[in-house]
């Protein structure tokens, strides 16, 4: 599996290998990203490869210069891992300054384009995002999400369902990788990158070790940094309230969410920085 290959912690991991496979995982899933081979025929999102590069490169552009030296200009790379995730990307040997972004899973992919669209189809369908929600629990990760409910259905195919698809998708993913960037220039991964892996060298969610205070503070600089890139909040609220939802949330929430994270209490500060924003308040 490629996501096995493209672990920046591998300590024999040649540099430049390392490097071509960081641009060669993108370009991989660019056809694959573009349809959901569960979908009615000839109807896909329109949330894909170039919509994820394109946030990418935005959120880098809508850092403060001291920021952006610490941060690649083009953050976001892809790995093939069916389970959803987005990890801390470091490559410290050779440019100076070093690589830094995050690693992509296409299970993540896969996980905003359906909590995205399960979003939009609720607006019409009250109910749906909440047993949509109760469904993802039970998801481990290991195999391809399933896909929603009546996902055949055309209703939940036009136009203005799919514009609201791609709304909530653009702002998780600006909202979520923003979070992610804020942990390397506020100095969180090389507080914990030592801690970063277990004795079996699978990888621990830096949200798993991070104090409350700590995700606070990432939580509303990469709010800020999604709202430069063009991004709400009004997609990624209801990412964040779902695993809240969850009775037991599945072992990959971490990688989103701090398990001891009560995002209800967080949520008036994210939406007092949307206020702020929008008011030119910094």
């Amino acid at each position: 599996m490629l996501g096995s290959l493209t672990n920046p912690f591998a300590a024999a991991f040649p540099r430049r290998v390392g490097l071509f496979l960081l641009l060669l995982a993108p370009l991989c899933w660019t056809t694959e990203l573009r349809a959901q081979p569960n979908s009615p025929d000839g109807l896909v999102y329109k949330s894909g490869y170039s919509s994820i590069m394109k946030l990418g490169r935005d959120l880098y552009t809508g850092l403060k210069k001291d920021k952006r030296d610490t941060i690649s200009a083009q953050p976001i790379s892809i790995e093939t891992d069916l389970m959803p995730f987005v990890k801390l990307l470091y490559y410290p040997d050779d440019p100076n300054p070093p690589i830094r972004g995050v690693w992509i899973s296409a299970g993540f992919i896969d996980l905003v384009n359906h909590v995205a669209h399960a979003k939009a189809i609720d607006r019409k369908q009250k109910g749906f995002f909440d047993k949509y929600v109760m469904s993802l629990a039970q998801e481990t990760g290991e195999m391809e999400l399933k896909p929603l409910p009546g996902d055949t259905n055309p209703a939940y195919w036009t136009d203005d369902m799919l514009n609201e698809q791609l709304s909530n998708f653009n702002s998780i993913v600006g909202m979520v990788v923003g979070i992610k960037l804020a942990h390397h220039y506020l100095g969180h991964y090389e507080k914990y990158k030592d801690r970063l892996q277990d004795k079996d060298g699978k990888t621990i969610p830096i949200n798993s070790l991070l104090s409350e205070e700590e995700w606070r503070e990432a939580l509303l600089k990469g709010a800020r940094n999604a709202l430069d890139a063009g991004c709400t909040i009004e997609g990624v609220i209801p990412f964040f309230e779902a695993f809240e939802k969850m009775e037991t949330r599945p072992a990959w929430a971490p990688y989103f969410l701090p398990n001891t994270a009560k995002f209800s209490r967080l949520k008036k500060d994210l939406e007092k920085v949307q206020k702020d924003f929008f008011a030119g308040r910094d």
